[in-house]
C-alpha cells in the first residue's frame, strides 16, 4: 500500500446561488479588483492508504458522491498525488 492524499474541490454548479461568493465579490469590486465573475468552493483533503493512485481516486470519488458533494447542486473534482 501506498500513502496518497487526495484533493476533493467542491463548489455549487453554474446557475446556483452561492451568497458567499456574492459578498465576497461585491467586497472585492469595493476595493478596487475588476472581476468578471467568482464562486466558493469547499476543499477537502483526505489520506489514505490505497494500491495505487487510481484505487485512490476511485475512493475519494466516492466519498465525494456519497457525503462531500450533493449531485443536484455541486460540481467536485478529484485530484491524487503521492504522500
Amino acid at each position: 500500500m501506498t500513502a496518497y492524499t487526495a484533493t476533493v474541490t467542491v463548489r455549487l454548479k453554474r446557475g446556483v446561488l452561492d451568497p458567499e461568493a456574492e459578498t465576497t465579490q461585491q467586497a472585492l469590486e469595493h476595493l478596487g479588483f475588476e472581476l468578471s465573475d467568482l464562486r466558493s468552493a469547499d476543499r477537502f483533503e483526505v489520506d489514505l492508504d490505497a494500491a495505487d493512485a487510481d484505487e485512490a481516486a476511485a475512493r475519494a470519488d466516492e466519498m465525494a458522491e456519497r457525503l462531500l458533494a450533493n449531485p443536484t447542486i455541486h460540481d467536485y473534482e478529484v485530484a491524487v498525488a503521492e504522500r
